[in-house]
């Protein structure tokens, strides 16, 4: 896609701070932080979202997940880590390239609050 900002970052055309990158997958940090360590993992192969993806991008997504504790660890995330896919404008997926954030260091609140 010409005009996706990720798939720009993925081409080298826009500069990032990279955690990680190899043929497939690339992983930066993001620029408005919500917590001391916060990066995203994005598939250099564009797909809007998760609803997207199929049985074709199974490998894909699996190395995406298994990649995400290693990488979240060599960031000092010893103690956990959240890994998030907003997925669809519904779900608050603002850049519509699939992307999940690995969130941690501090105090992370709870995803839900209960009463």
């Amino acid at each position: 896609m010409d005009n996706c900002i990720f798939c720009k970052i993925a081409r080298g055309e826009i500069p990032c701070r990279k955690v990680y990158e190899d043929s497939e997958v690339l992983a930066f940090h993001d620029i408005n932080p919500v917590a001391p360590v916060h990066f995203m993992m994005i598939p250099k192969l564009h797909l809007a979202s998760l609803v997207e993806a199929g049985e074709a991008h199974t490998a894909l997504l699996g190395k995406m997940l298994l990649l995400a504790p290693r990488l979240a660890k060599e960031q000092g995330l010893e103690n956990g880590f959240r890994a998030v896919i907003n997925t669809g404008k519904g779900g608050g997926q603002e850049v519509f390239h699939l992307h999940i954030h690995v969130i941690g260091g501090g105090n992370i609140p709870p995803m839900v609050r209960r009463s």
